[in-house]
Parts: structure tokens; C-alpha cells; sequence
């Protein structure tokens, strides 16, 4: 059997008619999928607007607003906390207060977040918009202060602080920012410039 070379084979395609090159060189291998990072569950702030309908009782369908203290009053059940909770939990909660008021199973409930007004942070110091912000998404501290307009000119990135409120204390966590903004993070700056707010949170640029 006679053996051609690659060249000589890349000539054979090329004299052949289309449909039968592009069979023997076969078609473009697909482009990768691309890889996205999974959508965090949204929990219950104070401020947050909600729905909670009960299937098959309209009387108990109700929008409410938690309030400051993380928690609403629902009729039939009372008090329930919501804070940090995802709505299913609430389904749940709402369920279990609602059995002794029938007699077989209770309706499925639906509990849904209509407006995510609690989840609020605010920037303050050397940006060029200071002020408070209710995104309606989680955001990490680089996208915080891009919202705020960017730092300053004078800005000094490298100190960066968030105060965040965990029970009755206060906590300080320091972000170095200031390689992340000029383009050449390192990965443990760039670990620091991407820590997710939390409602509540003050970003503080010196």
C-alpha cells in the first residue's frame, strides 16, 4: 500500500469536494461550558417584605414586613423568628403552627420574599458617593465600593475595614484592597476583596 505524507494528505482533502473533507476532518469540537459559581439561597433580613399564602384558605394569605427584630407575627401561630432563615424554613414553621386548626393535613404553604428590602450595607469614607445601599443581591466588598462611585484620589485602600454587628459585639475585619484596584491582586488580597457583605455591614475606606 502506498503511503503519503501529511502534506500530501492535506492536498487530498483540499481536492476533494466539502462535504466529504469536512467528514474526514470532522466537525469543531464544541466550546466548553462555561463554569458558573452556584446562586447563594437569600435568608430573611429585618426590613424584608414577604408573602406567605396558604393553599386553599385565603383568609391566611398575608404580605408582612419583618421587623428590626428579625421577626413577624403570623395569624393563628403568633410570633415567628425569621431572621437568617430561608422561606422554606418559614413553610415549615408556619405548618407546624397551623396543625391543631385542621383536622386532617395542613394546606401546603408558600412562603416567598416579594421585596429583599433589609438587605442593606453602607460605605463610608474616601469614595466619591458615600451613603446607604439595598442592592437586592448579595455583593462582595470590591462591588460595595464600585457602587459607592470608587475611592477617592487620596484613598488609602490598603486599610480598608468592615464593621460587622455579630449579636451585641462589634467586628472589625481589615481588607487590603488596594493591588485588587490597581489590577494585580494577589490571591490573598484578592481572597479579602471578595468577602460578601452581610446586611448591616459599614465598609469604611480611610
Amino acid at each position: 500500500m502506498r503511503r503519503i505524507g501529511v502534506a500530501g494528505a492535506a492536498v487530498l482533502v483540499l481536492l476533494m469536494p466539502l462535504d466529504v473533507a469536512v467528514a474526514i476532518v470532522g466537525p469543531p469540537a464544541p466550546p466548553p461550558a462555561p463554569v458558573t459559581a452556584p446562586l447563594k439561597p437569600y435568608r430573611i433580613n429585618p426590613g424584608d417584605e414577604i408573602e406567605v399564602y396558604v393553599w386553599g384558605d385565603e383568609r391566611l394569605q398575608r404580605t408582612l414586613k419583618v421587623l428590626p427584630d428579625g421577626s413577624f407575627s403570623f395569624p393563628l401561630v403568633g410570633r415567628i423568628e425569621a431572621l437568617d432563615k430561608l422561606p422554606t424554613d418559614l413553610e415549615g414553621v408556619i405548618v407546624k403552627g397551623l396543625a391543631d386548626q385542621y383536622r386532617n393535613s395542613v394546606p401546603r404553604v408558600t412562603v416567598s420574599v416579594r421585596n429583599p428590602t433589609g438587605l442593606t450595607y453602607s460605605v463610608a469614607g474616601r469614595v466619591k458617593s458615600p451613603g446607604s445601599f439595598t442592592p437586592g443581591h448579595y455583593v462582595n466588598v470590591l462591588e460595595a465600593i464600585s457602587v459607592a462611585g470608587g475611592p477617592t484620589e487620596f484613598a488609602d485602600l490598603a486599610k480598608t475595614k468592615i464593621y460587622r454587628k455579630k449579636g451585641g459585639e462589634l467586628v472589625v475585619i481589615d481588607v487590603k484592597l488596594d493591588s485588587a484596584m490597581k489590577g494585580s491582586p494577589s490571591q490573598a488580597d484578592l481572597k479579602t476583596g471578595l468577602i460578601e457583605l452581610q446586611s448591616g455591614d459599614v465598609v469604611v475606606v480611610p
